[in-house]
């Protein structure tokens, strides 16, 4: 059908001639309500997104003088963070003359690092920048 006569179709329907296929030979058109179609789309988008995960990076501070029954806890507290499906940022704190302690702080990050090792992985080993020392761990699928 030719363009004139595909034109004067939709203006006669009250519908929009939308180019499906340009790159076909001949191009392929096809009459539609184009709001209507992008209405459709964007609540089909909307739709698809709310069913995606959304991975996020929970967070937990320490530091050298954390005890050990406030470890257990915030080690609980890691394991939530990880069945929940989240990637887990741990951090210790150096404060002040701490910071000449580093291999005392690698080992309570190794602590840490074993204890949840049956439910996630370690992405990053700890590594000290500045006055923090990180450590990045991510769920088990």
């Amino acid at each position: 059908m030719g363009l004139e006569k595909a034109l004067s179709m939709a203006k006669e329907r009250e519908l929009d001639l939308v180019e499906v296929s340009p790159n076909a030979k001949p191009p392929v058109c096809r009459l539609m309500d184009f709001g209507k179609f992008l209405y459709r789309q964007k609540k089909q988008d909307q739709k698809h997104k709310s069913k995606q995960k959304k991975n996020e990076v929970k967070g937990i501070r320490l530091s050298l003088r954390t005890g050990q029954h406030d470890l257990d806890v915030k080690i609980k507290r890691a394991r939530k963070f990880l069945d929940q499906g989240n990637s887990l940022k741990v951090a210790l704190i150096f404060r002040g003359r701490e910071v000449t302690q580093y291999e005392l702080a690698r080992d309570k990050m190794l602590i840490i690092r074993d204890a949840l090792e049956d439910v996630a992985k370690c992405d990053q080993q700890p590594k000290k920048q500045g006055y923090n020392l990180f450590m990045i761990l991510s769920p088990l699928k």
